[in-house]
């Protein structure tokens, strides 16, 4: 009787077929909620902190702004720090993760100042503490809309605790961590420029700057010399000559008080000789210029013609003055009549304006180091509005930048006045990088004003000396020996700032924040030694009150009564009202989260802090300032940084050119886990590219893995530990090789997840799970998993996919968080059960095997070459399954011969049958250029088709179950 007749038996339910209700599509959007449901239920977070014995690993959340919703830099940011959370639990670890909140500060302040205008407010007509609580309502509100968008990314966490720098304890600790540098003696007043936002009315810290292009008007300014004294103390006959300079800020004209030079330049005196009609540089002037940037000057100026008369040396220019270009001018009062020196300083160049500095010490930092130098007066022209004193001569009440972060008159009306009284020779407008209010978006000017300073170089003797005396060389032996940089080149980027940086502006003059809470002597200087109130019962009864009220204690009508006690008579004292600057804040919360709280670390220092790389200015920069002030080292081991994320053609995102990707649009498209994988394959220490096509490749990547999943899940719907074989050494070769490189990749992820390296990790184990198992090894196992028996080879292909299943799961639950938990519930269904309650399973070191995994590639090698000649034939039409097919394989190599003896090949190339010949290769064999000394001639298989395994053998129909070969003629009995 023929196979293929209308007797013939079905014998499809007999196969082993997989069985599974694990669905291909995913369903993510729909279904993820649920999930998120089920662990808050089940209380996976607390579950895990209950586990004994383990080593606490912690990640300090650096706090975002509770201000707006999320954008795919906080899908990154927050992601990332999941990863390293969870993949360390998973290590054994109690890795712990306390998410925060920055609530202070000028983005709030800002937003309820917006709500007040468009309602027609004045805000300095509220009582402080009703604007006060109007900002913690707003950041109260933000807080809890971004934590629900962080949770439905999966970030797991303690969301029912997080920390907020406005909680009542955190504003008491910012305000005891300020109060250390009050004690220890780094904190001072001190008048020096700032970078001033007119728009904001406050000081800003380098972090709240971003820079943008900026169109400025440009200026070639004479001032005339009034003095030249040569060496031997004689007058060097420079009468009549002017210095020019060149700025780009004409509105700090009238605060200038010193002229720079650069001993380094040369240095000549150059005469115009020809020069247009009415031209403001005339024929007959003479100008001092650097020599490399003199024509570019003339021919800024339209000077036809030009000569150089002579040298000019450094040790003439330093014993020159000047004078101011307004003075004597009419209606200036007498306010610029003094004289103006020549100064020398490293940071003049002649790369670009006229080799001689402009210099105003209110409004410079290299200006204001040279005026201390030198002891320059300092000017007070510019007030917090951003503009002129009133009472200054001929511009006061100019503007320079007005309240909507535009352009004021000031600039125009010093250029008209020095054009007015032949003092330029050239102006003109120039786009250069500017910097500008991160929240505001308006530019910023440097200010002189009072404000209080931490002192980076002043020695504390506060007993924690181990890393250094002061805040900086603390600070640069913590980056180099107590902190390991992930990247390295975070390390360079903060130990340069840190190197260079001054002292810290802590002050703001703003009203929503933690006060600096001091005290100053009325009526005297702020260098004399009682100038600041330091009483330890004082800084006790304000940290008192503000653990039970808040800050806003400090407000209170009859505060500074009542802090003072009737220890100090209130009317010697003034009571300071600005607020630290929220960078303070933010650095301060190592103390009431790392030390204070009882899922905090053991010793107050965090394991990792992990952030943007613009946080080496931000949140590293001043938590290590602070921390090395209060606690005298940096408050991290490890420091991980991200870059930030571009579009797909790698521009910066912007609403404006409409570029940008929402996380929320994500998840409801494709889901979070999808994002989340998108992270993982991305080097996250450079600038990420994301976009529509980017996110479609990585949904492909997960579809693939998925494929991976469900095999697995089909293939042990019935796998109990009577099938387990405990010994590999009693597996078939293929089997072995999968456990050796399952111990080889355990190696790899847990270092990989060690070092905070997921792309390193997923790249890892998706190869492995797509290549190596779905390409091959299933590829290969489905035949005997389907039609064999209670065979050995089935049950040791049934243990290692459980192996694999157990690996696979954690290994890459980091990650997927969802998806994992879909599949281990899928196979371990239970109230209680959640594959985040695991461990990665110890994997014996003994399953390694280098030779064997050697050997198989050998054989590996060999299936490339054989599958590329089938798939000539299957092209062709000769076949239309690689089942028809028999060929005899030519192999010159003993040793793969040898290996291939011990295999099924057959099985391994998914034929009927295979013959391994030693003979040498005809010529018409197929042959592949990159694999030497192996070709294939092809053949067809021999025999019937067995209708059960699809195989075609000679011994098909030769059984007492129809149409079957021996091997499924076993099964069936």
């Amino acid at each position: 009787m023929c196979a293929d007749t209308p007797e013939t038996p079905e014998y499809k339910s007999t196969l082993n077929l997989p069985k599974t209700d694990f669905p291909m599509r995913a369903g993510l959007p729909k279904r993820e909620p649920a999930w998120l449901e089920r662990w808050e239920q089940i209380g996976v977070y607390d579950r895990l902190r209950e586990k004994q014995g383990r080593t606490p690993f912690i990640l300090h959340d650096g706090p975002p702004y509770a201000n707006g919703h999320l954008h795919i830099g906080h899908a990154l940011n927050k992601t990332i720090k999941d990863m390293i959370v969870r993949s360390h639990q998973m290590m054994g670890f109690d890795a712990r993760y306390v998410p925060g909140w920055d609530c202070h500060g000028l983005p709030i302040e800002w937003k309820i100042e917006e709500q007040y205008r468009n309602k027609g407010k004045d805000k300095d007509e509220v009582p402080v503490i009703d604007f006060r609580q109007e900002c913690r309502k707003f950041a109260e509100g933000w807080v809890d809309i971004q934590r629900e968008e962080f949770k439905r990314l999966g970030i797991t966490g303690n969301w029912v605790n997080p920390y907020l720098t406005m909680d009542y304890h955190a504003e008491a600790v910012i305000a005891g961590e300020f109060q250390k540098f009050l004690m220890n003696g780094t904190l001072y007043q001190g008048s020096k420029p700032v970078m001033w936002s007119p728009v904001e009315k406050t000081a800003l810290a380098e972090a709240e700057i971003e820079y943008h292009d900026h169109k400025s008007h440009t200026i070639w300014v004479k001032f005339p010399i009034t003095q030249a004294i040569g060496p031997t103390g004689a007058d060097v006959g420079l009468q009549g000559v002017d210095v020019v300079i060149w700025t780009t800020t004409a509105w700090t004209i009238p605060s200038n008080r010193a002229i720079a030079f650069n001993p380094a330049l040369s240095y000549g005196l150059y005469k115009v000789t020809a020069a247009p009609d009415g031209n403001w540089a005339k024929k007959g002037d003479h100008y001092l210029l650097a020599d490399n940037l003199a024509a570019d000057v003339m021919k800024s100026a339209k000077v036809d013609e030009f000569v150089r008369k002579r040298d000019i040396p450094a040790e003439q220019l330093d014993l020159i003055s000047c004078a101011h270009p307004f003075k004597g001018v009419d209606g200036g009062e007498g306010e610029w009549d003094y004289k103006v020196p020549m100064l020398p300083g490293d940071h003049v160049t002649d790369e670009a304006g006229t080799g001689f500095v402009h210099t105003a010490p209110s409004h410079g930092a290299d200006d204001y180091v040279l005026g201390v130098k030198h002891g320059l007066q300092m000017t007070y022209n510019v007030i917090e509005d951003g503009s002129f004193r009133a009472d200054l001569p001929l511009f006061g009440g100019e503007v320079i930048i007005t309240p909507k972060g535009k352009e004021g008159g000031a600039n125009t009306t010093i250029i008209n006045k020095l054009a007015e009284i032949s003092a330029l020779i050239a102006r003109g407008r120039v786009t250069h990088s500017y910097p500008h209010s991160w929240r505001s978006k308006a530019p910023v000017i440097f200010r002189n004003t009072p404000q209080w300073f931490a002192a980076v170089d002043r020695e504390i003797a506060d007993g924690m000396d181990q890393y250094g005396d002061t805040i900086r060389q603390r600070a640069l032996t913590s980056i180099d020996e107590l902190v390991k940089w992930t990247p390295q080149t975070g390390r360079n980027r903060l130990f340069s700032m840190i190197e260079a940086r001054p002292d810290w502006v802590l002050s703001r003059q703003r009203a929503w924040g933690v006060p600096l809470t001091c005290f100053v002597k009325k009526d005297t200087l702020p260098t004399a030694p009682d100038f600041l109130l330091r009483d330890e019962a004082v800084n006790a009864r304000v940290i008192e009150a503000f653990e039970a009220e808040g800050a806003d204690a400090w407000y209170v009508e009859g505060a500074k009564e009542r802090f003072l006690g009737s220890d100090y008579n209130a009317d010697e004292w003034e009571q300071v009202f600005d607020v630290l600057d929220v960078w303070f804040d933010s650095g301060s919360t190592h103390a009431f989260v790392l030390r204070d709280r009882e899922d905090g670390a053991p010793d107050g220092i965090a394991d990792v802090y992990m952030e943007g790389t613009d946080q080496h200015r931000g949140w590293f920069h001043s938590s290590l300032l602070q921390a090395c002030g209060t606690k005298g080292r940096a408050p991290y081991r490890n420091v991980v940084t991200h870059g930030f994320t571009l579009d797909a053609k790698g521009n910066k995102m912007s609403k404006s050119l409409g570029n940008t990707i929402v996380p929320e649009k994500i998840v409801q498209q494709y889901g979070a886990d999808i994002l989340r994988l998108w992270v993982a394959q991305t080097d996250y220490t450079a600038d990420q590219r994301i976009g529509p096509e980017i996110l479609k490749g990585v949904a492909d990547s997960y579809r693939r893995l998925r494929n991976t999943m469900r095999f697995m899940l089909g293939a042990l719907s019935d796998f109990t530990e009577v099938d387990r074989i405990e010994d590999p050494a009693d597996m078939p070769p293929l089997e072995r090789w999968v456990m050796s490189r399952m111990a080889e990749l355990d190696e790899v992820v847990r270092k990989g997840y060690a070092e905070f390296d997921f792309q390193g990790v997923f790249s890892a184990v998706f190869n492995f799970a797509t290549v190596d198992l779905s390409s091959f090894y299933f590829d290969i196992r489905k035949d005997v998993l389907y039609c064999d028996g209670d065979s050995t080879r089935r049950r040791a292909a049934r243990t290692v996919l459980d192996l694999l299943f157990h690996r696979l799961t954690t290994w890459l639950a980091p990650v997927l968080v969802f998806t994992m938990e879909e599949v281990w519930l899928e196979r371990f269904p239970g109230a209680q059960s959640s594959v985040h309650l695991v461990d990665f399973p110890e994997t014996p070191a003994s399953w390694r095997n280098s030779q064997n995994e050697e050997n198989v590639a050998r054989v590996r090698r060999v299936r490339r070459v054989v599958t590329s000649a089938l798939e000539i034939q299957r092209r062709d039409k000769v076949i239309g399954s690689s089942l028809e097919a028999a060929p005899v394989v030519h192999v010159e190599d003993a040793e793969t011969r040898r290996l291939m003896a011990l295999v099924d090949m057959d099985d391994v190339c998914i034929t009927s049958g295979l013959t391994v010949s030693a003979d040498p290769a005809p010529d018409e064999a197929f042959r592949m250029p990159d694999i030497t000394g192996v070709a294939v001639v092809f053949e067809m298989a021999e025999g019937e088709k067995c209708q059960r395994c699809w195989k075609i053998l000679p011994d098909v129909g030769q059984h007492a179950h129809l149409g079957v070969c021996g091997r499924c003629n076993d099964a069936l009995n």
